[in-house]
């Protein structure tokens, strides 16, 4: 089919190196270490600092996260249809991270006015939390657009991807790992937050200033949410959607529910109770907080290295190794469901030994997060193929919304398992009921596997990838019409 892509005059050559850097460190950096540090500590520390419950909080994850999924669509046909003149997705970088900066500083507040009154508090930490899911759904759709719009070749595609992910494991790795000391160094999470959306916004706007729309089509008369209609009528699309939604949730529970595992799990099992009797109160206080600390210290540590060694090193060599997206994928959650099982069955046993294999499973594992940007190209490439038609906003927002939904699951999923097996944080590390216990393990290593099990099996049968020859054909057509 006739597509309706144009290119855009004087605007030859490769992707310059300052995008490919700006590109990789807007959503991937310090914005992706807000991400992190609210994705690993952000309940915790409503429930301790605040002091809203697991089943409270779990409901204003629920409603805040469904809300975040459903404005992502509406966020792609914004994009899709307006024209401004600053560019079809450049001109969100401009004052959405300003937006970012200012709720950074309200959601990790604790104002006077919601004291004594739990509704306020919920309410406050809701609202909040919406905006900042707002925030990320109007840089990120524009983000992952843009690429397809910069350039047609699948090698440069993947290429920025990978420095992406690169980027974003490192961001990971600082944030979860080091969070508890940068809190210490700048005296609150508010600060640190703060900090990092500062730089987020310096990224943005670079990324504005390097970016060019060189391959756009002209604004479609039949635009709005009808543009849609041009996605989802394929029955190839919605396998890769859920496939975006199940990496989330593989992604989301690997982090989140690491600090859980390690406080609640690993942390007493470290702990000599003999040492113990012998203390005093105070005493066995700092014991205990010493214990803790340093085991998520340490357990996150070995997680956010096996993080940033699958996005910096793992993910580019399975890419050059195997081509393509999916087939990566299907390679690495093998690899990622075999230790989840170990894990679950023998983790307890000892400390170092599940260090050490959780460092392996997060290292063929993360990069399924990444990985799945691939499948948005694949999509683009697909829907230009059989529609005529460049929805590069409308694509990408689907795959926040499959995204989100993911969140979703883990946000209040996560919780939800946590509250029915009895889990309350009031009670400390060594309160905890057995059924708790069973729940913290089934969240951090059965579910994920679970959820392994079911990304392997859709690319496995990978529905796009019968398209490949045609999309190929297609793209060399392109580039030859507009030389």
């Amino acid at each position: 089919m006739a597509n309706q892509l144009t290119k855009q005059p004087g605007k030859e050559g490769k992707l310059s190196k300052s995008f490919v850097w700006f590109h990789a460190t807007s959503v991937n950096g310090t914005a992706m270490a807000i991400a992190a540090t609210i994705a690993t500590y952000f309940s915790l520390y409503v429930q301790e600092e605040i002091g809203i419950t697991a089943a409270q909080l779990s409901v204003i994850l629920l409603i805040c996260s469904l809300w975040d999924a459903i404005n992502d669509p509406l966020m792609g046909v914004i994009c899709d249809s307006c024209n401004p003149k600053w560019g079809r997705y450049r001109t969100w970088f401009l004052f959405t991270p300003i937006f970012l900066l200012v709720d950074m500083f309200l959601l990790f507040s604790n104002p006077g006015f919601i004291q004594g009154s739990i509704m306020a508090k919920c309410v406050y930490v809701c609202i909040t939390y919406m905006v900042y899911g707002m925030c990320v759904t109007a840089y990120t759709m524009p983000q992952m657009a843009i690429l397809p719009a910069m350039t047609l070749d699948d090698e440069e595609r993947n290429d920025v991807v990978a420095k992406g992910a690169g980027v974003c494991a490192l961001a990971f790795t600082v944030a979860s790992t080091f969070s508890t000391q940068l809190v210490q160094l700048f005296g609150s999470y508010r600060n640190i937050m703060v900090f990092y959306a500062v730089f987020a916004c310096v990224s943005f706007w670079g990324l504005y200033k390097t970016s060019e729309e060189k391959y756009v089509a002209p604004k479609d008369e039949n635009g709005g949410l009808k543009q849609l209609v041009y996605v989802f009528r394929h029955k190839e699309i919605w396998p890769v959607m859920v496939c975006w939604c199940l990496a989330a949730v593989s992604y989301g529970f690997m982090f989140s529910s690491s600090v859980y595992y390690a406080q609640y799990i690993l942390a007493p099992g470290r702990l000599d109770m003999a040492k113990l009797a012998t203390l005093d109160e105070t005493g066995a206080g700092e014991y205990i907080g010493g214990t803790i600390g340093g085991t998520i210290s340490t357990y996150m540590g070995f997680i956010s290295v096996g993080a940033l060694i699958s996005m910096m090193v793992l993910m580019p060599i399975f890419l050059k190794k195997f081509k393509t997206g999916y087939k990566a994928i299907i390679v690495s959650q093998i690899l990622t469901i075999a230790c989840y099982l170990l894990l679950f069955f023998t983790g307890k046993l000892n400390f170092m030994y599940c260090c050490v294999l959780s460092f392996v499973a997060t290292a063929v594992g993360a990069m399924v997060n990444a990985l799945v940007n691939v499948l948005v190209n694949d999509t683009i490439d697909f829907i230009l193929l059989k529609e005529g038609k460049q929805l590069n906003g409308i694509v990408s927002s689907v795959k926040g919304f499959a995204q989100k939904c993911g969140n979703t699951i883990t946000n209040s999923g996560m919780l939800a398992v946590l509250a029915i097996c009895g889990f309350n944080a009031q009670l400390g590390p060594l309160g905890q009921s057995d059924t708790a216990i069973m729940g913290t393990n089934l969240i951090r290593f059965m579910i994920p596997a679970l959820v392994s099990v079911a990304i392997l099996v859709i690319m496995l049968f990978y529905p796009l990838k019968k398209y490949f020859p045609e999309i190929a054909e297609m793209k060399a057509k392109m580039k030859a019409d507009m030389n």
